[in-house]
């Protein structure tokens, strides 16, 4: 039996947490029906099947998640590589569209339910912030020139590329619809000024929170009423042939299996777990934010099995595929949600608008819906910092790079996987060749690194502390830097290896130690180990390296071989994990 968190979350549930829920359900409900429509666009599907992906997946969700907070629906980064996976396929009709949709759905859900039964939970840890960061920075401006043909009224490119949009568009734009530009540039500036002035306008008038909040995130209602009058009131969409949505079906949609077409599922495999990876990502990051600030978490495996049931439920309608959304699920909490109640009040108000609101939005122009994508991904755009980057850590900032022009030249799904390549490289090449210290006593006591501290040294000695774990990879590196260490001294007699960084060794590192020895018994220098931890002393008790060591020896402590090598005295031997 599948668990139920909102079982859990509805014991203690009060009369007042039901307030919160309607109030915040509303809100987001509010927040929800021009940006789901606009969504769906963007997925290259009618707009009402991102009002239809707010009804059962909410349900769904709040049923199964363990985000008190989160809002599972249409997300422009999914709908992006949606769009982009079923236009690989090239679908000859609308309906062959839906179709490859639906099937596509019904994958992410399954890998997703799959990934939870198998307690993948922790694997978005694998991914790390840069490659996350340049993926959706890439992809914010993607799907910004995905709907430059909206607001512009040119010619849609099927299939176009980023650079293919970008260098055909100073041609385009002399064959621009002068009426879709003005609403554009109406809409843009009202959804500026929701973002900017309505804060203002709130705090003026000393609302209440809740109302403030459903006033500062109103600007795309605002922008789709008045792009919907102007159009109706002007005839605009046959005098000017200004697109428009037309007439939306205020039906709902029925379960069926009618549209899962097995055959498609193997060439829809690889572009299916790329959205359930980013799926996954995208929405255990906020839901786990939105836990922080009152002191909670969220069940990583838990998210899994959600998100899947979610996408399943989402397919079962006919629809795409989903994630959880930032911006809903930060109005959702700010709005002051108390349990995953108010996901299933976002989904009666959005019943209500598909039953009753819909023949409101016949004449909603599609560039508005284009402006209200285009300024909802914008703040995705995070290269501000790039620099800030590169000289804390250049590897980081090459995962970014790479993942960012990966993403744009290559398309979205080559790109993530090109960013975790590249991470997994630079990952690799780092623990390949560990740090290495050379060390002396500072006057606490603590050996530090010789280039940064003012420190005592023995004049026939050398410290080194290798900061990492011995294995396969970098024994070859560790091996060569000791001895190209060790031959720049003329005089030295004694190399002590500090091992108090070192938690782990192999064979191969045992192999590489018992040829160091040799090499330096031949060169005349006396091999010490320090502060060898009790897990690597439990593997060296195995082997015979200790008395291959003699005469170096093995200490509890760099002090005390410095203390030891000082005096002459080389007989004492110590025994015992450190």
């Amino acid at each position: 039996m599948l668990p139920v968190p909102l079982v859990q979350a509805l014991k203690g549930y009060s009369r007042s947490h039901f307030v919160s829920d309607l109030v915040a359900g509303c809100v987001t409900a509010f927040i929800a029906v021009p940006q789901t429509m606009a969504y769906a666009q963007l997925a290259g599907l009618p707009a009402e099947y991102g009002l239809y992906s707010s009804l059962l997946p909410l349900i769904c969700y709040a049923l199964f998640g363990s985000s008190r907070t989160l809002v599972v629906g249409p997300a422009a980064l999914i709908s992006l590589m949606i769009a982009s996976a079923i236009g690989q396929i090239a679908p000859a009709s609308p309906e062959a569209y839906m179709q490859i949709s639906v099937n596509l759905a019904m994958l992410v859900g399954l890998i997703l339910m799959a990934m939870s039964a198998l307690r993948l939970g922790s694997f978005a840890k694998l991914i790390s912030s840069p490659v996350i960061t340049g993926f959706t920075s890439a992809s914010a401006l993607i799907i910004a020139a995905s709907q430059l043909n909206l607001v512009l009224g040119i010619e849609d490119e099927k299939g176009a590329t980023f650079i293919d949009t970008i260098s055909r568009m100073p041609a385009s734009l002399t064959s621009s619809n002068l009426s879709v530009v003005l609403l554009s540039a109406m809409a843009f500036v009202i959804l500026w000024a929701g973002k900017s002035l309505l804060p203002v306008l709130a705090n003026k008038l000393n609302l209440p929170d809740t109302a403030a909040i459903a006033l500062n995130k109103s600007g795309p209602i605002f922008a789709v009423i008045a792009g919907t009058l102007v159009v109706a009131l002007w005839s605009l969409n046959t005098t000017q042939q200004v697109a428009v949505l037309g007439a939306i079906p205020d039906s709902l949609p029925s379960l069926s299996w009618a549209l899962i077409e097995f055959s498609l599922w193997r060439e829809l495999a690889l572009p299916a777990f790329s959205i359930a990876l980013i799926c996954f990502l995208t929405s255990i990051s906020t839901g786990s934010t939105l836990a922080s600030k009152d002191h909670e978490r969220v069940n990583a495996n838990q998210e899994l099995l959600a998100l899947g049931v979610t996408n399943l439920s989402s397919a079962l309608t006919g629809s795409f595929a989903l994630a959880g959304s930032v911006s809903r699920s930060m109005v959702n909490y700010s709005a002051g949600a108390a349990t995953q109640i108010a996901n299933v009040v976002s989904a009666f108000v959005v019943l209500i608008t598909i039953l009753f609101l819909t023949p409101w939005f016949y004449y909603l122009p599609q560039a508005v819906l284009g402006a209200i994508v285009i300024m909802s991904v914008l703040p995705m755009i995070a290269l501000n910092n790039l620099r800030q980057r590169w000289q804390f850590n250049k590897a980081d900032a090459i995962s970014l790079l790479v993942t960012f022009f990966a993403t744009l030249l290559l398309g979205v799904e080559l790109g993530i996987w090109a960013g975790i390549a590249c991470s997994i490289i630079l990952l690799l090449q780092r623990a390949s060749q560990p740090h290495i210290a050379e060390v002396g006593r500072a006057k606490n006591g603590y050996f530090r690194n010789i280039n940064r501290l003012d420190v005592e040294t023995l004049p026939n000695t050398i410290f080194l502390r290798i900061d990492e774990s011995l294995y396969f990879a970098n024994v070859q590196y560790v091996e060569s830097a000791i001895m190209k260490r060790c031959a720049k001294s003329d005089k030295l007699e004694h190399l002590v290896l500090i091992f108090s960084s070192v938690s782990f060794v192999d064979e191969s590192a045992l192999e590489s130690l018992e040829r160091l020895l040799i090499n330096l018994k031949n060169a005349g220098i006396t091999l010490h180990l320090s502060d060898v931890k009790g897990m690597v002393q439990d593997r060296l008790k195995f082997t015979d390296i200790e008395e291959k060591l003699k005469p170096g020896q093995m200490f509890y402590t760099a002090d005390e071989a410095m203390t030891v090598l000082r005096s002459g005295k080389s007989t004492f031997i110590q025994e015992g994990a450190c």
